[in-house]
């Protein structure tokens, strides 16, 4: 199928080389949130050497690829479809990695004991488009995260359409189990940055279990 190159810059080293795809699809083009994300992991806000590292809808692989060259251990995912386009950008930066990275399928909604134990960072760029797309979605997080895995999702917010509605439904779904914390635009990368495309930090709310009945009698008990 035809195909068409996009350089993504690096701060250090040559650029990433990402193959695209001219038909079949959203996930066969890098996306600007992409590139934001990407470019957001290369600042060293998070520290990714020898971390466990996992990309829900990679598409290209783009970020998932950036996080393998900052020494990061990447799991990159997406649909049966998307797997040999994600194996050839893989192929193409192989020479970039410091870490690993490797692509399997995954469909979100569907079993995830393959991926566990729980990855420290789970990577997502444009990946709230479809409504049929959010349980599911929201169903494979909660699989997935422990209570240290920690959630970066980037996206573009679009004002056309069901878009608003959208977005607005996967947050409020999304609040019911995890704590959302967006990051400043100033803390992006100084170039790759939008008023439009914003990047969320995700973790699960802490389960706060009863508290041990005999502990409180203890300290009801006093002197």
């Amino acid at each position: 199928m035809a195909g068409f190159v996009r350089e993504l810059e690096r701060r250090d080293g040559p650029a990433l080389r990402l193959e695209q795809r001219a038909a079949g699809g959203v996930g066969c083009v890098v996306w600007d949130a992409a590139l934001v994300l990407a470019k957001f992991l290369e600042t060293g806000a998070c520290p990714l050497a020898r971390r466990h590292v996992l990309e829900l809808g990679a598409g290209t692989g783009a970020v998932g690829i950036m996080a393998a060259t900052l020494g990061a251990n990447v799991t990159v995912t997406d649909l049966e479809e998307l797997q040999e386009l994600l194996m050839v950008n893989i192929e193409n930066n192989k020479h970039l990695v410091t870490g690993s990275v490797r692509a399997k399928v995954l469909k979100w909604g569907e079993d995830v004991t393959e991926f566990q134990p729980p990855p420290d960072y789970i990577l997502m760029a444009d990946c709230i488009y479809y409504e049929e797309s959010l349980e599911p979605l929201l169903k494979t997080l909660k699989d997935l995260t422990g209570p240290d895995t920690c959630v970066l999702c980037c996206y573009e917010q679009r004002t056309m359409g069901k878009n608003p509605e959208i977005e607005k439904k996967y947050f409020e779904l999304l609040q019911r189990d995890f704590e959302l914390e967006k990051i400043p635009l100033d803390r992006h990368d100084e170039e790759y940055r939008s008023e439009d495309i914003h990047i969320m930090n995700i973790h699960r709310k802490q389960v706060v279990g009863p508290q041990n009945p005999r502990m409180l009698w203890v300290i009801g008990k006093g002197p």
